[in-house]
């Protein structure tokens, strides 16, 4: 008779250091990228039980606390520059106030996903609401394509029909606003998204960070007007779209990534090789690793000798658990599932083989 699943209910989990987080938002395919970087310095501590429990609670108030005086400044830098724009008719200072509108509003569905997340697993969500983290992101992927054609539309109409500039140096000083406000907001979110190991919350704010070079654009745009070429602002607000659709292209490939379950394959590799240390482990096989919002859950099936008794067995597993979330950053459970080594000659998986994928 095999050994048992080591399949705890209630998951050994590791809560992350204050400033610290680790997450992959895309794979090693396309290389390392600042995401990745930033995520490589920010390993996860190795807290236990209801430490952890009121990590994840004390994590979820950070990012609430975050969004909540991030859309405060952002509603404030936008609310400013549509006055600007009204009294200017400047369509580069209507672009970057559009997307700075649209970034503020995409704290809402995160403060959602956040809400969402301190809810406890269920009898319905048995993996309980991770998951509303990386739905929001997709909502917020919808926000900057959505904002990137307007910002079109509006600089193409614009530049059909121009229209003289007014109050430029209301203009100039509404995208030094634009620029000053972004970034303290990106600042924001990306040391607390490097606290809790929001991956959306730090790519929200790289996003912020990118919406102050375009109000810096909008400037150059004023300048251009300025110096007596009118066609430069409509010009700035179109280049400010492409900006956009840029932010929109590499947000999207990380939602995707995300919602696919797609992880680092190096992060595959140091869970198998984490695995294959422990004393006892003769294989490791059917490795898989997902993200479920900010934390990593991991499933594999370990062989071992088939002579041991079970307890035995089942503290091979646990050893491997426990190696596992010690040693992989954002690791909140590990399920790992004992297989016989078979020396006596029988199919420990004869019964099932049918039902494997790819089975005749």
């Amino acid at each position: 008779m095999p050994p048992p699943m080591s399949d705890d209910p209630n998951p050994h989990e590791h809560a992350p250091h204050d400033g610290e987080a680790h997450d992959h938002p895309h794979d090693h395919e396309h290389g390392q990228g600042l995401l990745a970087r930033l995520a490589e310095r920010l390993p996860f501590s190795h807290s236990h039980g209801e430490t952890a429990v009121d990590a994840a609670l004390e994590g979820s108030e950070r990012g609430i606390w975050a969004l909540k005086v991030s859309l405060i400044g952002l509603g404030a830098t936008a609310a400013l520059q549509v006055i600007i724009v009204l009294a200017s008719g400047s369509v580069g200072l209507l672009a970057d106030t559009v997307h700075n509108v649209a970034d503020a509003l995409t704290a809402v569905p995160l403060w959602i996903a956040f809400t969402l997340g301190r809810r406890p697993p269920n009898r319905r969500y048995t993996y309980g609401y991770g998951r509303a983290e990386d739905l929001a992101g997709v909502a917020i992927v919808a926000v900057i394509f959505i904002s990137a054609g307007v910002a079109a539309y509006e600089s193409w109409q614009r530049l059909l029909a121009p229209v003289p500039l007014r109050h430029l140096s209301w203009v100039m000083l509404a995208s030094v606003v634009g620029f000053l406000g972004n970034e303290a907001v990106a600042l924001l979110r990306i040391r607390v998204g490097r606290q809790i190991g929001s991956a959306a919350l730090v790519t929200d704010g790289l996003h912020a960070r990118v919406d102050g070079l375009t109000s810096l654009a909008v400037l150059a745009g004023a300048v251009g007007v300025w110096a007596g070429f009118p066609i430069a602002d409509p010009l700035v607000g179109i280049l400010i779209t492409l900006a956009i659709l840029m932010i929109g292209k590499d947000a999207a490939r990380t939602m995707w990534h995300r919602m696919m379950d797609a992880v680092d394959p190096d992060l595959v590799e140091r869970v198998e090789r984490l695995a294959g240390g422990v004393s006892g482990v003769e294989d490791v096989h059917a490795v898989r690793v997902r993200w479920l919002g900010r934390r990593l859950q991991a499933e594999m099936h370990v062989t071992v000798n088939e002579d041991l008794p079970t307890r035995e067995s089942h503290g091979i597993a646990e050893e491997v658990r426990h190696s596992l979330l010690h040693g992989v950053p954002g690791l909140a459970a590990a399920h790992v599932h004992v297989d016989p080594c078979g020396h006596s000659g029988a199919d420990a998986h004869a019964g099932t083989a049918h039902h494997e994928l790819g089975a005749a």
